[in-house]
Formats: structure tokens, sequence, C-alpha cells
């Protein structure tokens, strides 16, 4: 049997039972989009098993949602294209559904749970994810249960949100060693070999039919480029998928990592890891990317300091690249998911920000502005700062930005709109609508 998931990470999202005579068991693949180091898909596994049901796996891809284009989909769908290998020659049924039209999805997961014993899928703290899974909840006919496998420590090990990273650090030392232990199965599709062949119901196949195998196993552009989403922020050169994220990851634990400290700030340096779309699409694991340096320090959890200090260096008991790389993956990545799980209502607003920010700008409110942009301005890349404009180009053009330079872009526009909401706004539209990594709690 699959070694259960830790109670911590799994919520109940709804009162309903468990379905008695039921056909099979659903994972809604929504945000761990991945078969690698994954509680959501190792708990459904685990109560397919238990239950003696088979496994069917669905992951939608809507085009209603907000900024859906060509390259969020595509980088998306590259990542169906390695599920659907992966999960070929097991006995688990796996859907891959791209919506055609807005709206045409809906019943798809309610056709499923008709006939399942219940539904396992993603807990995810933002973007339209948590309004979704809600939303089902209420309608689903079996019991949902939500997995948390978004960082090394549960989002529930905390009971509040934390103002500073260095508040945030000092909890996480004292708190996170007892989660050390309990990281996903690296292969959690190894145990799923002895589970009933899965077949997806013929009445639901035919309604809403998995993407064409072919076209997806061949990475056919055509797949998202007819589809009603936006089409103006194209399709990067960036490759989508578990695939060629664990290869980056790879790639910078050999090569990159021992410079990481030193050259990350360096925008010309090339010492930063790349993997901030592979993680905010789930398709690679922070357990994984963590599990990786770990390793190549040749690391054991003895080596911990016994002092939760909230010292950016020193507690891990590494090198000093490897505990700069980890205080950014661990320690500031999951600030923000902790800040999004605890704040659902208004993490993205104005009034989320800390008191004496809010304050700070208050008072430059009226600060003269020599240069003053609209959002179309800007989005082109329009201005008098030539280096901005490339870090904005830059960003419409393939879905990246180097950190550092993000630091800047963020900052100009401050600087450059009439008051601090103005810019805070215009930062999440162009953010959300052409990063890769957007629409995240760490972007």
């Amino acid at each position: 049997m699959i070694p259960a998931t830790p109670k911590i990470r799994v919520t109940a999202g709804n009162d309903a039972p468990l379905r008695a005579d039921a056909d099979h068991v659903v994972y809604w693949m929504i945000a761990a989009r991945r078969t690698r180091w994954s509680f959501g898909l190792q708990h459904a596994i685990s109560q397919a098993q238990g239950l003696g049901l088979p496994l069917i796996v669905l992951e939608p891809l809507r085009v209603g949602y907000r900024h859906a284009s060509a390259r969020l989909h595509a980088f998306v769908v590259d990542g169906m294209a390695d599920q659907a290998a992966r999960f070929d020659g097991t006995p688990v049924a796996y859907h891959p559904y791209l919506e055609p039209e807005d709206g045409a999805d809906k019943g798809l997961l309610a056709a499923l749970a008709e006939r399942a014993a219940l539904v396992v899928t993603d807990e995810f703290p933002c973007f339209f994810l948590p309004r979704m899974v809600c939303a089902a909840a209420s309608k689903l006919p079996c019991r949902l249960e939500l997995v948390d496998g978004n960082g090394l420590m549960p989002l529930r090990a905390s009971d509040r949100w934390f103002p500073t990273a260095y508040a945030f650090r000092r909890h996480l030392q004292k708190e996170l060693p007892r989660h050390l232990d309990a990281f996903p199965l690296a292969d959690p599709l190894s145990a799923a070999r002895g589970l009933p062949k899965a077949t997806v119901p013929a009445d639901v196949a035919k309604r809403w039919p998995a993407v064409d195998a072919r076209a997806l196993a061949e990475r056919d552009r055509a797949l998202v480029t007819a589809l009603p989403i936006d089409q103006d922020v194209g399709v990067a050169e960036l490759v989508g998928g578990e695939g060629a994220g664990r290869e980056a990851m790879t790639a910078f634990v050999k090569a990159k990592l021992r410079r990481y400290s030193e050259d990350r700030n360096e925008p010309d340096g090339d010492a930063t890891s790349g993997l901030s779309p592979y993680l905010h699409f789930g398709q690679v694991s922070a357990h994984e990317v963590a599990r990786a340096v770990m390793d190549a320090e040749g690391w054991h959890e003895s080596k911990l300091s016994s002092d939760p200090k909230g010292a950016r260096a020193g507690w891990w008991g590494m090198s000093e690249p490897a505990e700069a790389f980890l205080d950014q993956l661990v320690t500031w990545r999951e600030l923000g998911y902790g800040f999004c799980h605890h704040r659902p209502d208004d993490y993205d607003t104005y009034a989320s920000l800390p008191d004496w920010a809010r304050e700070t700008l208050g008072e430059h409110a009226t600060d003269e502005r020599p240069w003053l942009y609209d959002l179309d301005a800007l989005e082109g890349g329009d201005t008098h700062d030539e280096l901005w404009n490339a870090a904005q180009n830059q960003l419409r053009a393939t879905g990246t930005m180097h950190n550092y330079l993000r630091m800047l872009w963020g900052k100009k526009i401050l600087h450059w709109t009439k008051s601090p909401e103005v810019a805070l706004d215009i930062m999440i539209t162009l953010n959300d609508r052409y990063a890769l990594d957007g629409r995240d709690p760490n972007s």
C-alpha cells in the first residue's frame, strides 16, 4: 500500500460522505500538474487502493479565466503531453480536457463524480482556483478532499500570516523540522500498478473528449492558437511540462547552484534557477527541488541548527549558495503562500499592504512625478527609460524577467503613476497577463 498523505495536508471540501457502490475515484488535477513528488496524486492513489477502486485523473483547462492566453495554455498543454506519456501503460485513466469555448466544461466534473466514491483535488491559495473549488464542492454528490502540496511546510502548520520574512523564517525554523521526514513519494505512479484498470465512462468521453493524443504528443500549437483566448500574448519559447522543469532543475543544481549567492542578482550572470514557471504550474514540486539541493550538498537533518534565530544563513547547515537558494525557495516562496491562505479575500489589494508601508506611501503620495505613464504606455514599453523598456519588452515577448530587474520594474511603475493604488493595479495586470509565473502568491 502507498503511504498515507499527512493528515495536516488533507482538508474536507464539503460534508458529503464517501459514496458506497461507487465505480471509481477521481483526481481533479488543477494545480499540481505533475506525476512525481505529488501529495495530491499520492493521496488519490491511496484512497483508490483502500477502496479497491479504479482511479481517473481529470486534468482540465478552461478558456474563460482572466488572462487566459496562448502563452499560458501552451505551457500547460506541454505538461499534458508529459502526463499522457507517464500515465500510458498504467491502470490509471488520464483524461486531459481542453475547453473549446467558455462554458463547455460545465458538468464535466459532476458527470465523473456521479459514479465516484470521492473526488480528490489540489489546494491552491489564490487566483480563481479557490472560488472554483468552493463552487464545485457544494454541487458534488460525493466527498471532496483538498490536498496541500504547495510547499515544504503545510499551509495549516501556521495559524496566522507573517508581515516579514524574518518573522516567518523564525517560525519556519521552529516548525519545519517536524515536516522534513514527510516528503511525498518521488514516483507515486509506481504504487498504482495494482489498481483495477480505469476507463473514462463512454458518455463522458463523448461529450467532453480528451485532447487528441497525436496532437498532444507532437505538441501541436494549433491546439491553443485556435482557441478563444488572448492570442496577442503569444506562445513563449520556454517549453513547459514536468520533463522540461526537471531538466532545468538538474542543470541548475549541477552547474549554477555554486554561483547562486554571488551572481543571482546579476541579470547577465545566468545563476538563477529559472524554475518559477514550473513551480507555479505545479509541474515541478518544491519538495523535489529541495531534495535535489539536499542531495547535492550531502545533507542530513542532523545538520540543522538547534537555534532558530531567523537568520538567513547557517540554519540549514549547508553551503552559502545552497542556503541562499533555499531561503528563496522555502522562506520567501512560502511566506507568500501563507499570506494568501490566511487572507483569501484581500491578498491582492492595496489594503493588504502592512500599515507601515501604506503610511510611507501615503506620505509620498503628493511627491512631484516628472514622468507619468498610463497602462498602455507601460504595457508597450514606451517610456523614457531604455532599461525599463527592455525589461518590459522581454516580459511581453518571453514571459520571463530576471528577479532583480523585476524589482526595478515594479519600483519604476510606482514612480511613474499618479498613486500607489494605480501602480499596484498596473503591476498586477502586466505581471499576471504576461509572466509565465504570474497569478501566483510568490510572483
